[in-house]
């Protein structure tokens, strides 16, 4: 056995994030001192990142099962029966940490991990998509941070300006050059700006592939005495305790972090996921784990736990692109590109054959084992000797005490607010302001970096509600099947009330799943929160969870898989509660996929919603406060999340799908941020096709509220004429929806009218510049004092 360290030191149980208790716990389980290698593979494993130890205890009251659920929570990815012999495999996992370090790398290696999730199930990857948060890039959105000396923002504001806008450039620039040189379509996703992510930015990667049924693979281990391989690129010392670093709050110094940032080669991985997908169909890989957080640790240890079995590996044999390398730091690197297989003995000959054709390194480095064990040896020496169920079930999980949340924010608007609202304004030039916002500006600047067409198979593609892809080789020629996809989550609402604003992410990506015409039946989250070991943190947590698991079981989207990344503070400064949702659907028929744009002018354009919140559209001024236009006009935040009713919500998915069935719609848009306006300018945009409408208000409230207030289960649609009785029709058999019929599209113009008196009209070219070009702008000019 390796010698122990001299000493266990409080500094160096501090420098591996082990707490003194849970040093106890690894006493117990080895029935000695550790090695060196030992304490590492423990401080890893144990990490928050791979144990899921404040969140798994909560995470358990998610609903993950249902008809159409193959594979639920516990492998690289969920998987779903998406009909005609075809299974889907998605996932959505955080790189945050890296992300703020090394932008670039961080982001890009985000994508190749959760590309890797996808393969290793045996799917061949068919889309991303990304999820981002970033601090403001615009001053005038600096608004709750600025310190104002004279004319202009302070230095310190600045320089985090500029900080936000190089860390934005670093990751779109990451997740475009992974992406892309991988050849994989991006379906866009989203890209949220607040001032608490300006230490802590967000990049959640979501991807979705697909696999033959009865082509499914797992990360287990089985068969004592069968090969264990290493294949893929060589291991270095980049990512050395990266999972440990993920689990941390950033502080002074975190900078100085990015030789825990692993280092991507998205040309490797392509190699990689071919030689893979060929290996597999020679029938002699039993079971096959990515090489992700904490590298040969994890891939090793979980396989085995999962069979029930050990693994043996002698290190020596382990593929390295540097020298002198130790136990500890091949166990723990996180080198990007790598997988560990388990195949059947006596055709291990078969899958080296495989790696050497692709040019990738394939090595025999251990064997399965009878005893559940994970044994490592280097240069002759037992280094680690653990017992698989000590790293992985017995594992610490924490009942982390739970206190209160309650924003600090006031319940009524300020009277400076309720004085504005009570003079009128001018809404177009309103209007186009809330269309420049950074939060429903065009992010064409964005996704326009991705390749979205690569393969073939988009249906839909950035800028709609939600990505579609086409399945070749399902239902029949010119009518295949089709997966929509989305991601939606809203951290201010969570920060207002996290159990609500929990509801409403499942809510609206799945609406924008529904608008596309497909059935939502499945999703995946990204729970992005603060410091777990503060009380107030973990009642965000818990509650978001509660909120997740009652819309998830209304909406009949179980959750199969996801990720948690807590620990996101920068010196004490915690993000907003972010959980991150993606729902996945299914269309029988892609060609009768919804678009989400007007498609040409004549059309009848209606708001159809739950009737519940019928009489209160734009009529509730203590929710108002919530609102992109409220951030955007007043610079305040006050009041409550709209309510959610989610019989209303699931009636209105049923209702879209018949929609769509029938051909009885032109186009679908879910209204969101920046309310009803800013919906019906947005879908003028693609085509420049304008719309007169007019609302009715018997109330007599703003007109602000009406144009831009934000409510749950609403979307506009467009109708052909002669299809507007079939329309009708379907609407009718769903008691609990209304559809009003606004006006109708029209050639250029964009008139909103409120009761017969005028509240907007312009052009829709003047409402596109503001919203096309304001984020290119923000970045080109960079920030200006």
């Amino acid at each position: 056995m390796a010698p122990h360290p001299a000493a266990i030191t409080p500094e160096l149980l501090q420098q591996h994030g082990i707490t003194p208790e849970e040093y106890q716990r690894i006493l117990t389980a080895l029935g000695r001192t550790p090695s060196m290698t030992e304490l590492g593979i423990y401080s890893v494993m144990w990490s928050e990142h791979c144990s899921y130890k404040s969140s798994r205890v909560h995470l358990k009251r998610l609903p993950t099962e249902s008809d159409r659920v193959v594979q639920g929570p516990g492998e690289n990815a969920g998987i779903i029966d998406v009909g005609d012999g075809w299974a889907c495999a998605f996932k959505i996992e955080s790189h945050n940490h890296p992300s703020y370090i090394e932008p670039y790398q961080g982001a890009a290696t985000g994508v190749g991990g959760i590309l890797r999730d996808i393969f290793t199930m045996g799917a061949r990857p068919l889309a991303v998509m990304d999820s981002l948060r970033f601090g403001p890039i615009h001053s005038e959105e600096w608004v709750p941070q600025v310190r104002v000396s004279g004319p202009g923002l302070d230095t310190e504001s600045e320089a985090v300006l500029h900080k936000n806008h190089s860390i934005l450039e670093g990751v779109v620039h990451g997740i475009a050059g992974y992406g892309n040189c991988f050849g994989v379509p991006n379906l866009g996703g989203e890209t949220r700006f607040e001032p608490c992510y300006s230490g802590n930015p967000l990049v959640n990667a979501f991807a979705l592939g697909l696999v033959k049924r009865d082509e499914i693979f797992y990360a287990k281990a089985t068969g004592v005495g069968n090969p264990v391989i290493y294949v893929g690129a060589k291991t270095g010392r980049d990512g050395i305790h990266g999972a440990t670093m993920a689990s941390e709050e950033f502080k002074e110094g975190s900078e100085q972090k990015r030789p825990n940032v692993q280092v991507g080669d998205p040309f490797m991985e392509k190699l990689l996921l071919e030689a893979c997908i060929e290996a597999m169909r020679t029938g002699a890989v039993v079971g096959i784990q990515d090489m992700g957080a904490a590298g040969l640790t994890s891939s090793s240890c979980e396989m085995g736990a999962r069979g029930g079995v050990g693994i043996e590996m002698n290190l020596d044999d382990v593929p390295q692109r540097e020298t002198n390398m130790n136990a500890y730091e091949l166990m723990l690197s996180e080198s990007q590109e790598r997988m560990l297989l388990v195949a059947e003995k006596g055709r291990e000959q078969e899958v080296l054959d495989v790696f050497t054709k692709w040019g990738l390194d394939g090595v025999v480095v251990g064997e399965v084992i009878a005893e559940p064990r994970m044994r490592i040896w280097r240069n002759g020496v037992l280094e680690a000797d653990i017992p698989n169920q000590s790293l992985t079930d017995d594992a610490p999980r924490y009942h982390r005490p739970i206190g209160t949340w309650k924003a600090p924010v006031p319940a009524d608007p300020p009277p400076a607010v309720l004085a504005a609202l009570e003079v009128r304004a001018d809404y177009t030039t309103e209007l186009k302001k809330l269309l420049a916002a950074s939060n429903i500006c065009s992010k064409r600047y964005i996704y326009e970096q991705y390749d979205s067409m690569v393969q073939t198979n988009t249906a839909q593609g950035p800028g709609a509600e939600a990505g579609v892809m086409r399945i070749k080789e399902s239902g029949t020629p010119g009518h295949e099947r089709g997966l929509a996809m989305a991601l939606a989550g809203n951290g201010r609402w969570c920060y207002l009330d996290p159990k609500l604003g929990a509801m409403h992410a499942v809510a609206e990506a799945a609406r924008k799943v529904a608008c596309t015409g497909a059935t939502p039946v499945a999703a995946t989250n990204c729970l992005n929160f603060g410091n777990p070991e503060k009380p107030e943190i973990m009642a965000q947590l818990s509650t978001a969870i509660d909120g997740m698991a009652e819309a998830c079981t209304a909406l009949g989207t179980p959750i199969t898989g996801g990720n948690v990344s807590l620990y996101n503070e920068t010196r004490g400064e915690g993000i907003y509660p972010t959980p991150v949702i993606g729902v996945v659907g299914i269309l029988d028929d892609v060609t009768k996929s919804v678009p989400a744009h007007f498609q040409r002018a004549g059309d009848l354009v209606y708001l159809v919603g739950g009737k519940s919140i019928a009489g209160a559209i734009g009529n509730a001024l203590h929710t108002f406060g919530a609102t992109e236009y409220a951030r955007q006009r007043f610079a305040h935040l006050w009041g409550d999340v709209p309510a959610l009713h989610l019989d209303d919500e699931a009636a209105l998915h049923r209702a879209l799908a018949e929609l769509a069935q029938a051909s009885a719609v032109q186009s679908v848009n879910d209204v969101s941020d920046g309310g009803l306006a800013v919906a019906l300018a947005k879908n003028c945009f693609p085509r420049q096709i304008g719309v007169r409408v007019e609302v009715s208000d018997p109330t007599g409230t703003p007109p602000e509220m009406m144009l831009f207030h934000e409510d749950a289960s609403l979307v506009v649609a467009s109708v052909a004429p002669e299809k507007k009785d079939d329309f009708l029709r379907i609407i009718a058999a769903h008691a609990q929806l209304f559809a009003v019929q606004l006006g109708e599209t029209v050639k250029q113009r964009f008139t909103i009218l409120r009761n017969g008196e005028t509240l907007v009209h312009t052009t829709v070219s003047d409402l596109f510049t503001p919203w096309s070009e304001s984020l290119e702008s923000a970045l080109q000019n960079e920030v200006l004092a």
